[in-house]
Formats: structure tokens, C-alpha cells, sequence
């Protein structure tokens, strides 16, 4: 294994660990309870013959933090609104976004593929933000990142992997019994039950999955050398957590933190997950800030 340290994090020993972070995550609350939340405003980036992308953007210093939201979710959730607030009280530059068919962005969900939500992100690092960034991705916003940082390393300045879910529709249907797999491709399409959504399942068709094939990224080496921290719950019953140990594996970087909460469920959108999260992204700019 190529990685630094495993953290297995209760409450009480984050908070040793992570202790110089305070004086920031107090200033991140004082300016939520005096009532200054600045929330951004919605805008609409324009791409030639490709749908429009939502984004929320605040100006500042670099590095800047672009963060990357999971499958079928979008900007407006727990992590995305908190580090917005936290990169503002700290005065760096910070980018939240829509990917194509999801939240305000324009095109169908049902059309897309990792592929395209990929150029999604691209997009976004070449257009929309300056210098490298420390992209912060949310379960398959983990695996988008991991592929943005292949692509585009000169403008990822570090990784932060929240449930990282690096090839997991395809490693998921690979995982169901023979049986099921040729039912599934004799309908074209597979139902699979969630708790994140009111229906209780969302549908991926075959050639989603064949596509996303393309992009799966744990079968060899990942040619990422920056620094890259990937928080997990032991609890998540969605992606399994040995996820992230097998990203902290693959990845050539040599400073490769991987953070495991022993409550944490998948969302890890808990006060306490979420204070982690930021505490990580701050210890990070104090990092690449030094360094430059």
C-alpha cells in the first residue's frame, strides 16, 4: 500500500487530531449565527451545441474548492451550501454546479453517462475557475474526480473523496447473480432500490452501464500524484468503505490520507461529518498555501 496514515475516527479523537482547525470552523459558525450567510447567486454557463450548466460561484483567493455532488443529486445539498459558507469565511474562491439533466442545469437525466458528466466537470476546470483547485467529491462526484484529475492534473491542486464511489454501477452489476444480469439485458434497463429518493429506486439503462465501463478506473494504477484525502463511513450502505482503501491503493500519490467515520452512513451529512469535511479541506489550503 502507497498510502500515508488510516484514521479510524471517533468524535473525540478527530477533535485531538484536528484541533489547530478550530479557530477557523469558529469563524465559519460566527458568521452562520450573526446572520451574514451570502449565498450565491444561480448562473447559467452556455456551451456551444451542449445544454447549459447551472453553477454558484463565490470569488477569492486560490486554491480554489470546486465541489462535485453525487449521483442524481445536485448543488443545493448539506456539504455543497457548508462549504460554500466556510471557503467565504476563509476568502477562497469556490465553485458548486449542476451537472447536465440534474438540479437547474438543462438536458435529460435519462440521457446522460458518466462520460458526459465527466466533460461536465472539464468544462468546469477550464472555463469557469482559475488555477488548480482542490476538488471535493461526493459519492460518484468522488469518481468524477478522480477522472478529472487524470485529465486535467495541471489544474487539480488535491483531492477530497467524501464515500468515494469510483466504478460503482459497473462493479454493482457485475456483482448480481448471472440470472439477473440477463433479465437486465433483455429489458434494457435496471430498477435499483435507494432510500435517497422518494420513489425508492432510480433506473440505469444497459447502455449507461456499458459506457460507464469505459471510465472505471480500479483495475490498475491511477495516474494521480497530488495530495488526496478520502473520508468514509464504515456505516455506508451504499458504497462499502474498502472502496476508498482500494482508491488510497491505486492512486501513485505518496501523500494519501484515507479518514473512516465509525457512525458515518453514506451521505456523511451529519454536523459532525460535515465539520470533518471541512476541517480536511482546510488542513489541505494551509498544506498547498505553504508549499506555493
Amino acid at each position: 500500500m502507497n498510502f500515508g496514515i488510516v484514521l479510524l475516527c471517533t468524535d473525540a479523537v478527530y477533535k485531538i487530531i484536528l484541533r489547530t482547525k478550530q479557530f477557523a470552523y469558529k469563524q465559519y459558525k460566527l458568521a452562520l449565527h450573526a446572520g451574514i450567510r451570502q449565498k450565491s447567486t444561480v448562473q447559467y454557463a452556455s456551451r456551444p451545441d451542449l445544454p447549459k450548466l447551472a453553477y454558484r460561484k463565490v470569488k477569492g483567493k486560490s486554491p480554489g474548492v470546486v465541489f462535485l455532488p453525487g449521483f442524481a443529486s445536485n448543488m443545493g445539498g448539506q456539504k455543497a451550501e457548508a462549504l460554500e459558507e466556510f471557503c467565504r469565511s476563509l476568502g477562497h474562491s469556490y465553485l458548486r454546479f449542476d451537472y447536465t439533466g440534474c438540479g437547474a442545469s438543462e438536458g435529460v437525466g435519462a440521457e446522460c453517462t458518466v462520460g458526459s458528466w465527466k466533460r461536465d466537470v472539464l468544462f468546469v476546470l477550464d472555463e469557469l475557475v482559475d488555477g488548480p483547485q482542490i476538488l471535493v467529491g461526493s459519492s460518484m462526484g468522488g469518481w468524477l474526480m478522480l477522472l478529472a484529475a487524470i485529465a486535467r492534473p495541471e489544474k487539480t491542486a488535491a483531492l477530497v473523496g467524501i464515500a468515494t464511489a469510483a466504478d460503482h454501477f459497473v462493479t454493482a452489476y457485475k456483482s448480481l447473480p448471472l440470472e439477473a444480469r440477463k433479465e437486465i439485458e433483455e429489458k434494457g434497463e435496471w430498477t435499483v432500490a435507494t432510500k435517497h429518493n422518494e420513489e425508492g429506486s432510480y433506473t440505469l439503462s444497459t447502455t449507461f452501464l456499458q459506457e460507464a465501463e469505459n471510465h472505471c478506473v480500479l483495475q490498475c494504477p491511477i495516474p494521480v500524484t497530488c495530495p488526496v484525502r478520502l473520508i468514509h463511513g464504515l456505516k455506508d450502505e451504499d458504497i462499502p468503505w474498502h472502496i476508498s482503501m482500494q482508491v488510497a491503493d491505486r492512486v501513485l500519490s505518496t501523500d494519501v490520507d484515507v479518514i473512516l467515520r465509525k457512525h458515518g452512513q453514506h451521505r456523511m451529512a451529519e454536523k459532525d461529518d460535515i465539520k470533518l469535511m471541512v476541517y480536511t479541506i482546510d488542513d489541505l489550503i494551509d498544506k498547498l498555501t505553504t508549499l506555493a
